[in-house]
């Protein structure tokens, strides 16, 4: 063990034992009633499969909505381009159903197709914005207190003559009904990822290799590059993810949605959110006793890690079963045809020094907001100190190895031997770092051999003076061993019995109380 390791552990013992050693009570009976959970209940009702393209379009159909979330009872603009005459829409709420993995929420919609018009480029920024007329309007408000649960909902685009398909990703938020979770899709990385028109965040994903530094909303999600990736056409990363290296056919799996399936089959007490919400609003999390970021999520506003730190500090429990989380800083502007706020991304990256303009305009009261990586210049601000781990490295494809098997939060569980979970390590792995949070324990500390060198992923947890658990898998793929979907398209099963008890032990641990920021 490194010295770093020894002292972190050596605090583990002296300073947060009895608090860790309490949670393994909590975690022998679940904080409510699964039983009881809205979500149960929502999972009981029949679903389908029919919600899965059959015939992903290129661009025959496609569209995007007004807004990557809405409150339950709001309405919400879609808008849709078609080369058909008429196109039909179903709108389905994605979970377990009984392994279905979503429900009918409202069908039978049909709409006359309209060609809308194509935007270009803009000669500076690489802003690709469309202006396309509202070619339906949902509207969400209902009586029934069993309708528009919270959730992520994909509309199914079908054009009624080609029979091409294409999704519009939404969430529908209820941030008045108190809940154990709220679980963030991280649309932000979703929109960095989208070359659609042409132009992403990434040259390698751009248009002759002039990447965007501004990218929109108010545009579809594009087809993923992988020739099986086309299933999640117009869902950003929520089911299959943008690849932007072709040849490594695991970042087009998709993480999100595997941990939605496994949390509604269990029946958590969850409600759902974007990080649009999380920079926009500083009481995002009010009424939840914990909140999680899944999968990919690379992309922070200074709103969002001010409002998640904040957050945490006042007592809210922090899942981070995710990596290359909060690595690059952006803004959020408004639309600059419609004037909506949060629907432009802001992100200069490797250029940012040289070419943003809050680094170019000589007030410093305004260089915090420069779109750099948190831990470089003028920043300063490392990940880890938020998290407990930061980027390491990319592509990973390997075991997670538990390092700390006699932690509490390890009770009861069978692991293997060698204390492997096969398959969970990558695509993209964290590692803890020197002057990382006081009492990190480093739970796992994965080897992989990349490019002849040892590298390291690292699963870590801390807590706060407020008493706030902060856990962090350091791994994209943790969802993977929750649950299979997406196999065996994009990928081999990884399911993990293991994973699956280590995540119910770590979700009653970052539950173990109610918090709100009225309390």
């Amino acid at each position: 063990m490194t010295a770093f390791g020894c002292r972190t552990a050596t605090f583990f013992r002296i300073a947060i034992a009895g608090f860790l050693l309490a949670a393994v009570g909590e975690i022998v009976s679940p904080v409510r009633s699964l039983a009881d959970s809205p979500i149960t209940r929502e999972n009981a009702r029949p679903g389908g499969t029919d919600w899965i393209l059959t015939d992903p379009a290129d661009h025959e159909v496609e569209g995007y909505a007004s807004a990557t979330s809405i409150q339950r009872g709001d309405k919400l603009h879609f808008h849709i381009h078609s080369t058909d005459p008429r196109i039909t829409v179903a709108i389905y709420r994605m979970g377990w159903y009984a392994g279905a993995g979503a429900r009918l929420v409202q069908g039978g919609i049909s709409l006359p197709g309209v060609r809308q018009p194509m935007p270009s480029a803009d000669p500076v920024t690489g802003l690709i914005e469309c202006d396309w007329q509202v070619s339906y309007t949902l509207n969400t408000a209902t009586d029934d207190p069993g309708e528009w649960l919270s959730g992520i909902y994909l509309a199914k685009l079908t054009g009624a003559t080609s029979g091409k398909q294409s999704y519009i990703i939404f969430v529908v938020r209820e941030d008045d009904r108190p809940a154990d979770f709220l679980f963030q899709s991280s649309v932000t990385t979703f929109q960095a990822y989208n070359n659609w028109g042409g132009k992403s965040t990434y040259p390698s994903n751009s248009r002759e290799e002039r990447w965007a530094r501004k990218v929109s909303f108010n545009r579809p999600y594009g087809r993923s590059q992988h020739p099986q990736g086309g299933s999640g056409v117009g869902a950003g990363e929520f089911l299959t993810a943008m690849s932007i290296h072709p040849t490594r056919s695991l970042s087009t799996a998709g993480w999100e949605y595997n941990m939605v399936r496994w949390l509604e089959r269990n029946g958590y007490d969850v409600t759902y959110s974007t990080d649009i919400d999380t920079h926009s609003r500083s009481d995002f999390w009010k009424g939840h006793r914990a909140w999680l970021s899944v999968g990919h999520d690379e992309y922070w506003s200074d709103e969002m890690r001010r409002h998640v730190e904040g957050a945490r500090d006042q007592g809210l429990g922090l899942g981070f079963f995710s990596a290359n989380t909060c690595y690059w800083q952006i803004r959020l502007e408004p639309s600059p045809i419609t004037g909506e706020p949060n629907r432009t991304m802001v992100s200069y990256k490797e250029v940012a020094l040289a070419e943003d303009p809050y680094a170019l305009d000589g007030d410093p009261s305004n260089d915090h907001l420069i779109t750099v990586q948190w831990r470089d210049q003028p920043l300063n601000r490392p990940e880890h100190q938020l998290i407990g781990v930061m980027f390491e490295t990319v592509p990973v494809d390997g075991d997670l190895v538990i390092t700390r098997p006699a932690h509490p939060l390890f009770s009861g569980i069978p692991l293997p031997p060698d204390h492997r979970l096969p398959g969970l390590l990558g695509y993209e792995i964290d590692r803890a770092f020197p002057d990382g949070p006081a009492g990190l324990v480093i739970l796992a500390h994965s080897p992989y051999l990349r490019d002849g060198q040892i590298v390291y992923g690292d699963m870590t947890l801390y807590q706060t003076p407020s008493g706030s658990p902060v856990f962090a898998s350091g791994t994209i793929q943790w969802s993977w061993g929750l649950d299979d979907y997406n196999v065996p398209a994009l990928r081999t099963a990884r399911t993990s019995e293991a994973a699956q008890q280590i995540t119910r032990h770590i979700l009653e641990l970052l539950a173990r109380k109610t918090l709100s920021p009225a309390q």
